[in-house]
C-alpha cells in the first residue's frame, strides 16, 4: 500500500470572464478510484488547502467515475478540506498526480511550494502523474540539476486545437502545448477529445478528460514497480 498526493486547483473563475471553473471531476476521479481498487491510499491537497471548487461543465460528464464520486459523501467532504501544499513533504508520500479542469492554468504554474515538491519527487525517482491541465502543474518544477523538469522528456497535455475548440485560447495564461514545448518536453498528442497518455520513466501524463482512465492505469503500474 502507498500512500499518493493529489494535487488539485482553489481556482475558480476563468480569467476575466466571471464565468466559473476548477477541478473536472472524472480527471481526479478515475485514477482516485483506480489508485484505491489498487490498495493504496490519497492524501488531496491544493495551494491554499480547503475547497476545492468543480468545472460546472465537468459535472454534466456523467460517467461512471463522475457518478460514484458525486455519491461518494465522505470523498466530497475531504474535497471541502483540502491539505495547504505549504507543509507538505515529499519524503512522506509514494506519488504525486495533478488532476486538470482549467483552474491549475492560474494557481499550479507557477506555486514555488508544488515546484518544490515536483523537484523532491523527481529526485527520488518516485512516479510524477498528470492529465489534461494538470502539467500546468508541471511548468515551474526543476530537476535537480536546475533544468525544466519535462526537458528532453515525452509529454502530453491539452493540446492547442482542444483549448481553440472550447473557445478558451484567449482566456488562459498561456497555451499549455506551446509551454511544455518551449520548456524543452517531447510533445506527443493523440486525436482530439479521445484517450491519449505516455509514460516517460516515472513520468506519466495524458491529454485530456478522456485520457484520466489511461493515466491512473500507468499511475497504477509504476506504484507495483516501485
Amino acid at each position: 500500500m502507498a500512500q499518493v498526493l493529489i494535487v488539485t486547483t482553489n481556482h475558480d473563475r476563468l480569467g476575466d470572464t466571471g464565468k466559473p471553473t476548477g477541478l473536472w471531476i472524472s480527471e481526479l476521479a478515475e485514477p482516485y478510484y483506480a489508485l484505491i481498487a489498487a490498495g493504496h491510499q490519497a492524501t488531496i491537497a491544493s495551494p491554499n488547502g480547503g475547497n476545492i471548487p468543480f468545472d460546472p461543465k465537468s459535472l454534466a460528464d456523467q460517467d461512471a467515475a463522475t457518478v460514484r464520486f458525486l455519491a461518494d459523501d465522505a470523498l466530497l467532504d475531504r474535497m471541502k478540506h483540502s491539505v495547504p501544499l505549504d507543509g507538505i513533504d515529499a519524503e512522506d508520500f509514494a506519488a504525486i498526480f495533478l488532476p486538470g479542469g482549467h483552474g491549475p492554468m492560474w494557481d499550479l504554474a507557477d506555486n514555488a511550494a508544488l515546484a518544490r515538491l515536483l523537484t523532491d519527487f523527481d529526485a527520488a525517482g518516485k512516479p510524477v502523474a498528470a492529465v489534461c491541465h494538470g502539467p500546468a502543474g508541471l511548468v515551474s518544477a526543476k530537476r535537480a540539476d536546475g533544468m525544466p523538469l519535462i526537458a528532453g522528456r515525452t509529454v502530453a497535455g491539452f493540446t492547442n486545437a482542444e483549448e481553440d475548440s472550447v473557445g478558451l485560447t484567449k482566456v488562459v495564461p498561456f497555451l499549455l502545448e506551446d509551454r511544455l514545448r518551449s520548456l524543452g518536453a517531447r510533445y506527443e498528442m493523440g486525436a482530439p477529445g479521445k484517450s491519449f497518455a505516455v509514460r516517460d520513466g516515472t513520468l506519466i501524463t495524458g491529454q485530456n478528460p478522456a485520457s484520466a482512465g489511461a493515466v491512473g492505469e500507468r499511475l497504477v503500474a509504476a506504484l507495483a514497480e516501485a
